[in-house]
């Protein structure tokens, strides 16, 4: 099938553009046809596989054998590597589409990822998979949305409505060092602005509210989540499988027999 944008829907007040060709990414979600997604070719929401957020120098270990990643965000690298690809289209139907996306150079090691975008009146799922048959090689996944600040409307935001509020209670904020990398130990959460990590033992539930217009709870089974809320234009909720650098210092091996899973949802409600 070709690798063109997917228009989901449901219900007639949700529509998902989902845009295999530009990463593999959610190019917009419209509720009621108001956009929650900031919008741009960098922007919506990015699938990070097969590493979330930064790797120190770009480096890590499987095993004894040391591999050297290309620093996009110097002197890290950051995100992975499919965001920058092209994915495939393998099904699709009025309210779901299943993408996947062959690891390539400059990952060193085979492997696919299957993502399933699934829509429903009030909710959107995202679940994926990395899976080898080949040599075993530690991996994590993630998602990176851009929720937009402000969704426009009465009130007293740039956009006219109120801008939105991010809500969580997290068992520990991991501490940042200079480097933006996680030193190794836990705090108390402070108070923001964010780009940080923190750890919900029990799975990530975080809550957007935009006053008067809307509720967005992002929940994952994952007990990691990534809150960045330092751009006017939108704020990031980035459910993922393990900590920034999580490669070296909590990697999960991907092996042909044991795929590496992980899924999200998102739920909303008019306010």
């Amino acid at each position: 099938m070709s690798n063109e944008d997917i228009t989901l829907t449901a219900g007639g007040n949700a529509e998902v553009t989902v845009q295999p060709a530009n990463g593999g990414r959610i190019g917009g979600l419209r509720i009621d046809g108001v956009e929650l997604l900031r919008q741009g070719a960098k922007f919506g929401c990015f699938p990070m596989v097969p590493w979330c957020g930064r790797t120190r120098d770009g480096r890590f270990l499987n095993g004894a054998t040391a591999h050297q990643l290309p620093l996009n965000s110097p002197p890290h690298a950051i995100h992975g590597t499919t965001r920058d690809g092209a994915w495939r289209t393998a099904r699709r139907s009025e309210s779901e589409a299943v993408i996947t996306y062959d690891l390539v150079d400059p990952w060193p090691y085979a492997g696919r990822v299957t993502q399933i975008v699934t829509l429903t009146e009030d909710t959107l799922s995202l679940a994926m998979s990395v899976e080898t048959y080949d040599d075993s090689f530690p991996a994590q996944i993630g998602w990176h949305p851009w929720f937009n600040r402000n969704l426009g409307g009465e009130g007293t935001g740039t956009g006219g409505g109120e801008n939105v509020r991010v809500d969580f209670t997290p068992a520990w904020q991991e501490e940042r060092g200079d480097d933006h990398l996680p030193t190794g130990h836990r705090i108390d959460p402070k108070p923001g602005p964010w780009d940080d990590c923190f750890g919900m033992p029990d799975g990530v539930d975080v809550t957007l509210t935009w006053p008067g217009q809307l509720e967005l709870k992002v929940a994952s089974r994952e007990q990691w989540v990534v809150v960045y809320d330092e751009q006017e234009a939108a704020v990031c909720v980035e459910p993922q499988t393990g900590p920034p650098n999580g490669l070296n210092s909590l990697p999960r091996l991907v092996t042909p027999i044991d795929p590496l899973e992980a899924a999200t949802t998102w739920t909303w409600r008019r306010l």
